[in-house]
């Protein structure tokens, strides 16, 4: 039996898709060879890079005006890529809210004046004023605004902050950009209160390596035509997102991984689902006197629960039984410490129950 893998990424791939990749591994379809030895100019690759975007495109409901770009480079290289094609007043609004918008601000601060109208640094991105006069004013003279919609390392979230934005902010004339990288694909959207979104493929969409980008096509006209065309969006969206080789693999598994999201009654069936299970560990943690979380609930997230233990003394003994347990990854990323346990789709209700059941038991064990 398989383990629960608990990971932030790269994090786990529905059982279901792994059986399927592996039957078709060595010989996929017609092609007489395996989906990683196919050209990506094919054929045979270029009916499943079609039907993935299209997947994908129905499961987010994405209106005609954008595009969708398959891309390399990590969402780690959006940072970069953002400011360089769109740097035109030279300045821009950044939230900072985790370890991620940080890192963005770092690299985009190379290229732009930032203002950051908000930032719970502080308080250990815990928490934020959700009064927005209490926030600094944001600078109308940007050229975008930018924020990071679920922070993996804090689990720190902000789901309805595209709202905010387009309605009580009233600042739909700044193109409003996300970082979706760890939420993507959990629960249903607005893609049109966005004007661009880009997003890591290794948490809720497939394997290391693939960057999807979604973008809102007079986004184009505004791209800085110095730039080489391979950071270019433009020269992207006109390739059809093979300018250059793209990761084929990791487009072909993430397009099985939108297949199984549709049969599983798509976003709103995996609302649902991702709610009960945070739902079910927050309550488990709340009512603990071993384990705690820090965030603030109106912005906890749903996909990356970190918690502390009561003694941090026994953070290695716990790692290690539930090592054993077959409950795997939970230790917390290094800046913040204790645990995390994400649970993206393909993590089920029944790995929540096991590391609930495993969690009480310890501290049955050890207060």
């Amino acid at each position: 039996m398989r383990a629960w893998n608990f990971c932030a990424g790269p994090a786990a791939i529905p059982e279901e898709v792994l059986k399927e990749v592996q039957e078709e591994l060595l010989e996929w379809n017609d092609a007489k060879s395996s989906v990683m030895e196919v050209s990506h100019r094919s054929d045979f690759f270029q009916e499943v890079a079609s039907e993935s975007k299209k997947d994908f495109i129905e499961l987010l409901n994405i209106p005609e005006n954008y595009d969708v770009l398959f891309l390399q480079g990590g969402a780690t290289q959006q940072f970069a890529m953002i400011p360089l094609n769109f740097v035109k007043n030279g300045k821009a609004n950044y939230l900072m809210t985790g370890t991620w918008s940080k890192k963005a601000i770092a690299t985009a601060s190379k290229y732009l004046e930032i203002t950051i109208p908000i930032s719970n640094e502080d308080n250990k991105f815990t928490s934020i004023p959700e009064n927005f006069s209490e926030w600094s004013e944001f600078n109308l003279d940007a050229d975008y605004s930018h924020y990071c919609a679920n922070e993996t390392i804090q689990g720190f979230s902000l789901r309805n902050f595209h709202k905010d934005y387009t309605h009580k902010l009233n600042m739909r004339t700044i193109p409003l950009l996300c970082d979706m990288s760890s939420s993507i694909l959990c629960e249903p959207f607005e893609v049109a209160d966005f004007d661009l979104i880009y997003a890591g493929a290794q948490k809720n969409i497939g394997p290391a390596g693939l960057t999807i980008i979604i973008i809102e096509k007079s986004l184009f006209s505004k791209i800085n035509s110095n730039l080489p065309d391979i950071f270019n969006y433009e020269k992207h969206a006109n390739a059809n997102s093979m300018l250059n080789t793209p990761p084929t693999f990791a487009w072909y598994l993430s397009g099985k991984v939108f297949k199984w999201l549709k049969e599983k009654g798509g976003l709103t069936a995996m609302q649902k689902i991702n709610e009960e299970k945070a739902k079910t560990l927050y309550q488990f943690i709340d009512q603990s006197s071993m384990y705690s979380n820090l965030v603030e609930s109106n912005f906890r997230s749903i996909m990356n629960i970190p918690f502390l233990l009561k003694d941090p003394a026994f953070d290695g003994l716990f790692l290690e039984n539930a090592n054993k347990a077959g409950l795997l990854n939970l230790k917390g990323h290094r800046s913040v410490g204790g645990m995390r346990a994400s649970i993206y789709n393909a993590t089920p209700i029944e790995a929540v129950n096991d590391l609930i059941d495993f969690m009480d038991d310890f501290e049955k064990n050890n207060l």
